[in-house]
């Protein structure tokens, strides 16, 4: 179906979703303040164009097809301190070099999406956090408060809103500029940081892999008659959770030319777990928008559920549309994810599937800190790759936690990191994420996998 011959959505409005339950809402004392920051933001320019968003609803309809792969990848949670020029480059570069070694071992153009530019906003479990006896607000991201455990910081600032899509516009702004000047030394593979390789029990076949990219990359400029970076560019494309809603509101737009609504703060929006119920307002805000939608799916969701969801955020049954988001944890995605396959099989959905191995798979150690073990990390990966063949549909890209730093969040690895290992570098104020060794080794162990099927 043609993307620019569907009606808009019935009885829909960006501000519909205010007469429907909203969960993980932040509860500001000054409402007058809020409104004047949203009535900032809307005014600002956008942060995306509606080009770019209906290229890459093109682009996910291709993935669903098995023409290209999706790699979407970042922060758990970006912060306002993280936004500098070596944290920005770092993340991106991580992304580019994951992206070679899936367009040379798997053979198919890739996809980029960045978890970054917005990704400001996260969900908690709890309204509150209790101290030494102190109740406080719950840390919500840094577009509604502070991280600090103090009144002062906790407090929900309107303000916040308008920092974050500034801070959302500068790196946008440098990860173009980067992009356009030739970012990332795609020719040279060999000058990567793959120190970590020598622990690997697969490091023979990394160093071949990494000298057979060099190689592929050289014959392509010999054909060229070039340098690459002249004559191919790259795509690049952001995400973050649509979670919240009065922000997402305050970017919703119309331009010339084109009917409907679309999310110009970023070019992916996802609705999370905590709040894709379908009498949620979060889905009634995302079934509006002609931004592709991504829809986190966990272990409890039913079939009838889930079919429910896709009528209501993809009701003309378009290609590129849809992307379901599956993160079950290692040890549940063989008991839960074929049943959902077959369903949506089934009923015929036009959807992407990609996997999300990072969410299902969170534990807490003995010493008290946050984290996931690599080796759940791969299992659950390599199990979906499997299940998926089996039932006979397609997966069809990644979505990951992770950061173009050497910290030390998450378990395991090529250098097998131990709970010990944790204290030395530390730094996420929320989800613990792959660095950038293990983010590396985790795309090449695709390409492994995804090649024996």
């Amino acid at each position: 179906m043609n993307l620019h011959s569907v009606k808009e959505a019935s009885n829909w409005t960006p501000q519909s979703w205010r007469d429907r339950r909203a969960q993980q809402m932040a509860t500001y004392d000054d409402p007058e303040a809020l409104q004047r920051a949203l009535a900032e933001v809307a005014l600002l320019p956008p942060l995306v164009t509606s080009w770019e968003v209906l290229k890459l609803r093109q682009d996910l309809a291709l993935a669903a097809e098995g023409k290209c792969f999706v790699l979407q990848g970042g922060d758990c949670a970006e912060s306002f301190l993280d936004c500098n020029s070596v944290t920005v480059a770092n993340r991106l570069k991580i992304l580019l070099q994951m992206s070679l070694v899936l367009v040379h071992g798997l053979k198919l153009p890739v996809v980029r999406i960045g978890r970054f530019a917005g990704q400001y906003a996260k969900p908690r479990s709890a309204d509150t956090e209790t101290r030494d006896g102190v109740t406080l607000p719950s840390y919500r991201g840094d577009i509604i408060n502070g991280p600090e455990f103090t009144l002062a910081d906790r407090r929900p600032d309107p303000r916040r809103l308008v920092d974050a899509h500034m801070r959302s516009a500068l790196t946008m702004n440098f990860v173009r500029a980067l992009i356009d000047g030739g970012f990332a030394d795609l020719h040279h593979p060999e000058y990567w940081d793959l120190d970590w390789v020598q622990h690997s029990p697969l490091k023979g076949e990394y160093r071949k892999m990494v000298e057979s990219i060099g190689d592929s990359v050289r014959f392509m400029e010999t054909l060229a008659g070039g340098p690459i970076g002249e004559f191919s560019r790259v795509d690049f494309f952001t995400s973050h959770e649509a979670l919240h809603l009065p922000y997402e509101e305050a970017c919703t737009r119309q331009v010339p030319r084109q009917w409907g609504w679309f999310n110009l703060g970023t070019h992916f929006p996802w609705v999370g777990m905590r709040t894709a119920a379908g009498d949620s307002a979060h889905i009634e805000y995302a079934r509006g928008l002609r931004n592709p939608m991504g829809l986190k799916v966990g272990p409890t969701v039913t079939p009838a559920d889930l079919i429910a969801t896709i009528k209501l955020l993809n009701p003309h049954n378009e290609a590129g549309r849809l992307t379901l988001i599956h993160r079950m944890g290692a040890s549940q995605i063989g008991d839960h994810l074929p049943r959902l396959l077959e369903a949506v099989d089934r009923a015929e959905a036009r959807v992407l599937w990609i996997c999300d191995p990072m969410h299902g798979n969170t534990e807490s150690t003995s010493n008290g800190y946050k984290t996931r073990r690599f080796e759940n990390i791969r299992s659950e990966l390599e199990q979906a790759f499997d299940l998926h063949r089996d039932v006979g549909t397609r997966l069809g890209g990644v979505h990951l936690e992770l950061t173009g730093e050497n910290v030390t969040e998450c378990l395991g690895g090529a250098r097998e990191l131990k709970e010990e290992d944790l204290v030395r570098c530390y730094q996420s104020q929320v989800d613990p994420r792959l660095n950038y060794e293990q983010a590396l080794e985790l795309a090449m162990l695709i390409v492994r996998k995804r090649g024996v099927l």
